[in-house]
């Protein structure tokens, strides 16, 4: 499981996060963002933190959410998907079915 970790403080290293995550299952990684690609490689105040299994992850958010760490009220969530990609709704299908539909013209007879 994939988590989001928002307004950390700009000091808040890789390690200390992994430490604060690693109470609550297996962690895999954790990544802290930077502006590696402006090429100033200044820290970011939100990270990724990946946990073995699903329900570690939601124990993990649940305990952290909204926790001070490095006087910061830091946010909690599940990280949503990278891609752009979403699985379509039930929605998506009736607006498709309606908007592909012909019209059928029905002459009056008199």
């Amino acid at each position: 499981m994939n988590i989001y970790v928002g307004n950390l403080s700009l000091d808040t290293t890789e390690e200390e996060l992994r430490k604060q995550f690693t109470e609550f299952g297996q962690v895999t990684s954790v990544t802290i963002m930077n502006d590696k690609y402006i090429g100033s490689g200044q820290p970011r105040s939100y990270g990724y933190v990946e946990m073995a299994s699903k329900s570690e992850g939601k124990t993990a958010i649940a305990n952290l959410e909204g926790k001070l760490l490095q006087n910061r009220v830091v946010s909690v969530v599940e990280a949503l998907p990278l891609s752009g990609k979403r699985e379509p709704s039930l929605h998506d299908h009736a607006f498709k079915y309606r908007s592909n539909k012909k019209r059928e013209r029905k002459d009056k007879v008199f």
